[in-house]
């Protein structure tokens, strides 16, 4: 079992909360979600897609990686059938990030351009990859970075649960080794502070600044102090010591 720990905040722009945070470790499931919708229609498409997704992975017997997927298809169905179903909730939907222990593996679902961050021996990198036009127009059109932080079209998702039938689904699988680091985030944390600092927050392992609850504020302060123009949350995973004891867990299940 991954110690676990999530925190959310509305950041310093937005009067209300559309990212979701819900961690379920008796399943091994970690999932965050950054709904879009007017009035509150943003927040209901990032809860009802977590909890759907956490409800199909529960009732099912198995925890393997077609189960996640199929978790985000009824999530994406759900999302999209309300929408349909009421005025005012027309037009929303979200990002999701999942994640779900399958043995000594992880899996990974995303839809969108919310992110998993992996931090281990080997370095800092991405898993995850944005559903997004500067990912996947604006750069291969060989647009340079700073045109591609400035252009009309930055924010625009090219996929996001609730939007429509189709739904194309990132998956990865990784190990996640004793001490490694595995986070999640909306793009209010990545998307307004550079990689860097999130990697020096991560790597920061002197007196207190290792627990994940402290690593959480930290990241969450840095992109509120860089303007917090948006909802900022984020989820990080540690992999579990070899000889694990009860008091080396902490988990904290985020509304």
């Amino acid at each position: 079992m991954l110690e676990a720990f999530a925190l959310t905040d509305v950041g310093r722009v937005r009067t209300n909360n559309e990212d979701c945070a819900l961690l379920v470790p008796e399943i091994g499931l970690y999932l965050l979600a950054d709904g879009m919708g007017g009035a509150r229609a943003g927040e209901m498409a990032s809860r009802l897609a977590v909890d759907t997704v956490a409800e199909v992975v529960r009732q099912s017997w198995q925890r393997d990686p077609q189960v996640l997927l199929s978790a985000v298809e009824e999530a994406n169905r759900r999302v999209l059938e309300a929408s349909n179903s009421d005025p005012q909730l027309e037009g929303m939907g979200t990002t999701l990030v999942a994640v779900l222990e399958t043995g000594d593996d992880l899996a990974i679902a995303s839809v969108g351009d919310s992110r998993a961050y992996l931090l281990d021996e080997a370095g800092f990198r991405a898993i995850t990859e944005d559903q997004t036009w500067v990912h996947e127009v604006g750069r291969p059109l060989g647009l340079d970075e700073e045109s591609l932080r400035n252009h009309p079209m930055r924010h625009v998702l090219t996929m996001a649960i609730g939007v429509g039938g189709a739904l194309a689904v990132h998956y990865y699988m990784i190990k996640l080794k004793p001490s490694a680091l595995l986070l999640m985030c909306s793009d209010g944390l990545h998307g307004v502070i550079e990689p860097v600092v999130i990697e020096n927050i991560l790597r920061d392992n002197s007196s207190g600044h290792d627990q994940l609850d402290y690593k959480c504020r930290t990241l969450i302060e840095a992109a509120k102090e860089a303007g917090g123009p948006d909802n900022v949350t984020c989820v990080l995973l540690r992999g579990a010591p070899a000889w694990p004891s009860a008091s080396d867990h902490n988990y904290h299940p985020v509304a």
